[in-house]
């Protein structure tokens, strides 16, 4: 799994689901989603979320890029659904999380 974990990051704005996932190593979906899980200790979609995730705060974090390209990059498709995966997770929009972020990196003076 580890070696699909790994091209999953590399590819975050490709369909990253179940069936798609399954067929990359050629598995059943039911199948790759039980391995999947035992081995990662997390269900296939909550991973793609997680990592997705993750990816969306680097780069609000890390880079001036607009908000519809780091939806974009990060497989969130537009920003909407990159503002909803931001509430729903960390209780703020992308815009106010990258303020916040980036209020707390300035030095004080």
């Amino acid at each position: 799994m580890r070696d699909l974990q790994l091209w999953m990051l590399e590819h975050l704005d490709k369909d990253l689901s179940v069936p798609r996932l399954a067929e990359r190593i050629a598995m059943s979906e039911r199948s790759f989603a039980r391995h999947f899980a035992d081995g990662v200790g997390l269900a296939p979609g909550h991973y793609v979320r997680q990592i997705r995730l993750t990816a969306a705060r680097q780069k609000l974090e890390q880079t001036d890029l607009p908000l519809q390209q780091v939806a974009r990059r990060c497989g969130f498709g537009t920003p909407e659904s990159l503002r909803r995966s931001f509430i729903a997770s960390l209780g703020v929009t992308p815009g106010a999380y990258r303020e916040r972020f980036r209020g707390a990196a300035r030095p004080a003076g």
